[in-house]
């Protein structure tokens, strides 16, 4: 592919979550094979120097003063300052293709509008379902739900769906009535699902299949080289790496680990963190390490029999899966959203999600198994590769 001017545009500019790595790791791929890119995101004090950031639009605040609230509203709806930040931008840079990642509420999907104005060739990566789902999670009374995908999006309102509020639920709905599947499938070439899964949450809403393409998250370039710097035996452990709340399925994995003789490692912080501590403060087979740096998290891959999966809502493409394969640990997965497809004899043991029984006996296995530990590893590398991911990308963006 010829040199290309990319604008890459995400809501946050920091490694705060998987879309934002996955953003900004496609920015360095993309620049160390020649390419320019360009940088759009919200200002946030945590936000890195992009050496774009004179060009962001204001913060908005959906916690904050009514007027806060106001001008959050605004940004969801394509209004205020973001049409003419994002127009300066193009007016300077002047891409060739506009990628767009996570931009929904912070953002908004009147970029692809803009870009599209332009004659830019525009690609969106969905990093979660708010294209299908206005509450994003797919999850009502802490389960999977689709009751919007297919049928139109009222149940958010209905349901109350967004944090329970009524008038949270009801931008939603608006959100969702603006910026409804007939404008963005007008002003979008091409939708990147991360998993087969999400491709078919997308088919199911009647979005046009020619445009749908599966690109699969690849592993961070740093993380890969931790992993490929590491020589460890292993240890007599399995390991939960993510976030401590109730979708990720964490409190079904500790009811099941406390009646268990194995040792089970948890990283990560989150909303249940300081209430699962003091529950299983009891029980020395549970150990909570709170939150781990990427060096950590590799040495913690690294050394572990296995890693433990255990979602109760829609995974993409989780990266936990990805990092913990391309560190040559197998996974107990739970079998649901893209988690099974990342899964195969050779690599891992798939459970039905939230079936405790199950995942017992999935544990008990995974302990019994002679893992090719570096055959995981290898595969896994060569699968989630940044130069495999980055050539999927480049062929997206020449279709």
């Amino acid at each position: 592919m010829e040199k290309k001017r990319i604008l890459i545009a995400n809501k946050f500019y920091y490694a705060r979550g998987g879309d934002c790595v996955v953003a900004m790791n496609l920015e360095r791929l993309l620049k160390a094979h020649d390419h320019d890119v360009a940088v759009f995101a919200m200002q946030y004090p945590e936000n890195i120097d992009s050496g774009w950031n004179n060009y962001y639009p204001s913060q908005v605040d959906f916690a904050g003063s009514l007027c806060d609230k106001l001008k959050a509203a605004k940004r969801l709806m394509g209004w205020g300052d973001i049409k003419p930040a994002f127009n300066k931008i193009l007016d300077d840079f002047k891409p060739h293709i506009v990628h767009l990642h996570n931009i929904h509420s912070y953002l908004s999907p009147v970029l692809a509008q803009l870009a599209k104005k332009r004659g830019c060739r525009v690609v969106w990566t969905l990093h979660d379902y708010k294209l299908v789902c206005p509450s994003y999670s797919c999850l009502l009374g802490g389960k999977p739900c689709e009751r919007c995908i297919g049928h139109g999006k009222m149940p958010v309102l209905k349901n109350r769906c967004m944090k329970g509020s009524l008038a949270a639920s009801a931008m939603a709905w608006l959100e969702a009535r603006k910026w409804n599947r007939y404008k963005l499938e007008a002003v979008t070439d091409a939708f990147i699902c991360p998993s087969q899964f999400m491709a078919s949450k997308m088919k199911k809403d009647d979005f046009d299949q020619s445009k749908l393409h599966v690109v699969c998250n690849h592993i961070d370039p740093e993380k890969l080289d931790l992993f490929n710097s590491l020589n460890l035996g292993r240890e007599d452990y399995y390991v939960y790496v993510g976030r401590l709340s109730p979708e990720k399925g964490v409190e079904t994995l500790l009811n099941v680990a406390s009646k268990l003789p194995y040792t089970l490692k948890l990283a990560g912080d989150g909303p249940l963190k300081q209430q699962l501590e003091q529950q299983y403060a009891q029980h020395d087979n549970i150990e909570f390490l709170g939150h781990q740096n990427a060096w950590q998290v590799a040495e913690l891959l690294g050394k572990a029999r296995f890693s433990v999966v255990p979602s109760e809502w829609y995974e993409n493409n989780p990266l936990s899966v990805i990092e913990s394969l391309c560190a040559g640990s197998p996974v107990v997965g739970a079998r649901i959203g893209g988690v099974p497809e990342l899964l195969s004899d050779d690599n891992g043991i798939a459970f039905t999600s939230g079936h405790r029984e199950e995942l017992t006996g999935a544990i008990e296995k995974a302990f019994s198994v002679d893992w090719n530990h570096e055959a995981i590893k290898e595969a896994a590398i060569a699968r989630f590769s940044p130069n495999e991911h980055l050539k999927q990308i480049l062929a997206v963006y020449s279709i």
